[in-house]
């Protein structure tokens, strides 16, 4: 508030000085601000800023009756304040600050251009080092999160991702997790012409269904036993794209919550040439963990 009145009466002084002078209002406005202004980048011993923004103390108090309703009081809170263009800013905080976590609001659905050019939480999302978490759907009061589908790709990363959703699931009270299997339509290798291949691409997609449902049993035996208590663990195979099906799919049975692998680095070419998680980004089905190792 001090900073607030500072200003008010700097802009009485002004008015003042003009009138007293005869002068148009804005020279006295522009020369105290030529003189404010190199003065507010000054900083204090403790590191402080000599004169802190206003906008600054009205923040830090809507952010303070946040924090105070919150269940976790106990945690330490440390509140950051930046100056730059929101991405960069973020980009580099994560790194000088070793984030694991990031949290975003995003909107479910983005206008065509929009997507191409990138809002602040795609654009994030597509190139910081850590794990991300979107948000789509705000609440006054917290949602209970009942079920969770997770990826579960033959990738290298799927175990920490489903080790990861399990951890969710026991933070957030989830009663069940459906790990998904996305099977390339390619990797069936037959072509339907008759009755007999038909057959034929049926047994394969068996043979496939019982492959990926094997490799995900094996990751699950590797969790801690106490992740799996009371959560019902459910598995689904699913033939299509990749990114698309299981977008579809966590869609079609109302999930609180879609884990995902974090992908490499992306460019505009991977939005004209979607795949994989780029058909999720285009159209959030419902809240979104990435997790990045």
């Amino acid at each position: 508030m001090l900073e607030l009145a500072g200003i008010i009466i700097l802009g009485i002084i002004a008015q003042w000085f003009a009138w007293r002078l005869k002068l148009p209002a804005i020279l006295p406005l522009i020369l105290i601000g030529l003189l404010v202004g190199p003065i507010a980048t000054l900083y204090t011993d403790d590191g402080s800023k000599l004169i802190e923004p206003v906008w600054n103390g009205e923040k830090l108090a809507i952010l303070n009756s946040l924090l105070e309703k919150i269940d976790y009081r106990d945690d330490a809170i440390e509140v950051q304040w930046e100056e730059g263009k929101p991405v960069s800013v973020i980009l580099e905080a994560c790194t000088k600050f070793n984030i694991d976590l990031l949290v975003l609001g995003a909107l479910q659905h983005e206008n065509m251009y929009r997507f191409y050019v990138g809002s602040i939480a795609r654009t994030l999302t597509r190139k910081v080092n850590c794990s991300v978490l979107l948000l789509i759907k705000p609440s006054a009061e917290r949602v209970p999160c009942k079920h969770i589908v997770v990826n579960g790709l033959d990738a290298p990363e799927t175990p920490v991702a489903i080790l990861d959703a399990f951890y969710a699931a026991n933070a957030f009270g989830a009663q069940q997790i459906t790990i998904v299997e996305e099977i390339r339509q390619q990797e069936i290798h037959v072509t339907v012409e008759d009755d007999r291949s038909l057959m034929k691409a049926n047994i394969m997609k068996e043979r496939l269904k019982h492959r990926e449902e094997s490799r995900v049993r094996k990751i699950l035996k590797s969790l801690p036993e106490a992740f799996l208590k009371n959560i019902k663990v459910k598995t689904q195979s699913i033939f299509g794209k990749r990114g698309y099906s299981i977008g579809h799919y966590a869609e079609i049975v109302r999930a609180d919550l879609l884990v995902m692998n974090g992908p490499k680095k992306t460019g505009l070419l991977d939005r004209i040439f979607r795949h994989d998680l780029e058909y999720i980004l285009s159209d959030l089905p419902t809240d979104l963990l990435i997790i990045r190792k």
